[in-house]
């Protein structure tokens, strides 16, 4: 018999469609040879997504939490339907060729995630990420089903001990820079690529992946409190197990993405992306969730709500402290609550538990930020910063935007000459061969979206700038994007790309670059006349790959300052005046 939940209507959403009447035998004979019985197929199917892999540290105990929250499934009422997807590993691929497929992962994780879903007609699902495009990959899936979800962080790394200071995977990219500029010894590198990562989990500051997994909160994809324990920690096993029971309580209340997600929940999120300093691959996901969720938002809101958001939050990158520390204070409610106190969230925004995120704050009760006795926290009254971390700038450079995360000075003003490079690989090498020199402005172009194809993150060149000492006299630029551990003047998503012919391909060697933080401003010395030569002069590249994943991808990608979604959504027309265009303003 179907299971019927406490509303009274059967807590089955659509798996009645292969468990029940005559014409499922055969579907029916199917479960029962993978183990399934009478109980188990009355029950609501639920989908355990699980991207477990040996590729990355990030996910190589996510069996582990997938057992957790079958366990917390059966005990519900639920039956536990777990099957895999992909990851990639950043920090592996970082600086190679392989680092095209990282972008391009999260459109398959939502692709596979979703197929799965529909085709085997779940109930619902426990979207599982590790790394940081599962974040975003799983919950634009579970955004795209529609199905009663919930989000399961596979928990950060601990930090690394050298020399009796704690290390991250960050600290190990910028010691390379070290050594190319003879500051730092081969053998010392060595000693601290030994003991960086000391197990699983993903990378521990507040890069992409825990970036996203604080969203994730604040969003209201994951129960407050889950987004901080520790890989390894006993609490992570713990969220793993009400991450299943809190499914099968979803199906049950009928309560979908659609019925939580909201404008005000996704404004919700960029408020604390901006406030603890969270990565800017954050802009990009964010724009794609909203998309597929139908949610109208725009890139430039990112902006207005850092101009009224302080950063209150001292994190890696661009900070001391790593997720960890947070998770030791109370975890992300922290800032939740110091955020919705002074009227920085909105608190009517609803969860996948039920509740507001309000009425969620005041069952955790965190602690105030006040009350604590930490370094690396600060309040709304006295900031870190007065505004949040991320900017978007406009200009003749950058029409439909870019993206700059603040991890120095926020009122700075930067003029510098172009260096010109083509592809990641070309600057990289310029840069470690010690070539740059204060006032450069390295611009890295042909990496977009469609031109990488993938939009590589950059990790390798800005650690060897920085490792050199020039974060903050040399200027990275890029249509490309930059990693959530980078830090320094680098601006990402110039948009449009410069394989959609954007101002970026027309820049030359030797241009002078202005970059004007507090005006939001970045542009070329040229003359609109002279923009307009030098496009009207330039021819698309070959496309570098014409066949397999890349090729289809490469062809499928919008503007990163839509998100870079693969799904059809209109496109963003270019202008080179630095205006905005039409449709961004519509």
């Amino acid at each position: 018999m179907p299971s019927t939940a406490e509303n009274g209507h059967s807590s089955k959403i659509q798996s009645q469609d292969v468990t029940e009447g005559l014409g499922k035998a055969p579907a029916r004979a199917m479960f029962r040879a993978m183990g399934y019985d009478d109980e188990d197929l009355s029950q609501p199917l639920i989908g355990i997504a699980n991207p477990a892999a040996d590729v990355t540290p990030c996910n190589v105990h996510l069996d582990r939490l997938a057992d957790r929250a079958r366990a917390g499934l059966d005990a519900a009422g639920g039956t536990p339907i777990e099957f895999g997807t992909i990851t990639v590993s950043d920090g592996i691929s970082m600086g190679t060729e392989g680092m095209k497929g990282s972008l391009i992962s999260r459109e398959v994780i939502a692709d596979s995630v979703e197929l799965v879903a529909f085709a085997e007609r779940l109930d619902g699902l426990v979207v599982m990420g590790g790394c940081d495009k599962n974040m975003p990959g799983m919950m634009i899936a579970a955004i795209r089903a529609d199905l009663p979800s919930v989000f399961l962080y596979g928990g950060s790394i601990m930090p690394g001990r050298h020399r009796g200071q704690d290390v991250t995977i960050q600290n190990v990219f910028e010691a390379c820079g070290a050594v190319a500029s003879g500051q730092m010894t081969e053998g010392e590198l060595d000693e601290m690529e030994r003991h960086a990562c000391p197990g699983a989990g993903a990378c521990g500051g507040m890069f992409t992946a825990n970036t996203m997994a604080s969203i994730s909160e604040a969003i209201g994809f994951a129960p407050l409190g889950s987004a901080s324990p520790p890989a390894e920690a006993d609490e992570r096993d713990a969220v793993a197990r009400e991450a299943g029971r809190l499914a099968v309580e979803a199906i049950e209340t009928r309560r979908r993405p659609s019925d939580f997600l909201s404008k005000e929940s996704f404004e919700n999120a960029i408020a604390l992306q901006v406030a603890v300093g969270g990565s800017t691959n954050g802009v990009l996901h964010l724009l794609a969730m909203a998309a597929e969720a139908g949610v109208d938002l725009s890139i430039e809101e990112f902006d207005a709500i850092s101009r009224r958001t302080p950063k209150i939050g001292d994190f890696q990158p661009g900070g001391r402290r790593v997720m960890n520390d947070l998770h030791e204070v109370g975890g992300v409610p922290v800032i939740l609550k110091e955020l919705l106190d002074h009227g920085l969230l909105h608190g009517d925004a609803r969860t996948v538990t039920g509740e507001t995120l309000a009425e969620a704050l005041d069952r955790v009760d965190p602690p105030a930020i006040a009350e604590l006795d930490v370094d690396y926290l600060y309040t709304v009254d006295e900031p870190k910063n007065e505004e949040g971390a991320i900017r978007i700038l406009t200009g003749n450079l950058a029409p439909d935007g870019a993206v700059l995360k603040v991890t120095g000075a926020d009122d700075l003003h930067f003029e510098g000459t172009a260096r010109v490079f083509e592809s990641e690989e070309a600057a990289t090498a310029y840069v470690q061969e010690g070539h740059i020199e204060s006032g450069d402005v390295i611009i890295i172009r042909n990496e977009g979206p469609k031109g990488g194809p993938g939009m590589r993150e950059m990790l390798g060149v800005t650690a060897a700038r920085d490792g050199q000492g020039h974060a903050e006299d040399v200027a990275l630029i890029t249509d490309g994007r930059f990693s959530g551990a980078t830090r320094g003047i680098s601006i990402g998503h110039v948009a449009p790309e410069a394989a959609a012919g954007g101002p970026i391909a027309a820049v030359r060697d030797g241009d002078a670059i202005t970059i004007d933080i507090p005006d939001r401003r970045i542009d070329v010395a040229l003359s609109p006349a002279e923009m307009e030569a030098r496009l009207a002069d330039w021819s698309p590249p070959a496309p570098q790959y014409t066949t397999g994943v890349l090729a289809k991808y490469g062809a499928l990608f919008g503007s990163a300052a839509r998100g870079a979604v693969s799904s059809p959504q209109p496109d963003i027309p270019a202008s080179t005046d630095g205006s905005p265009s039409a449709t961004e303003s519509s």
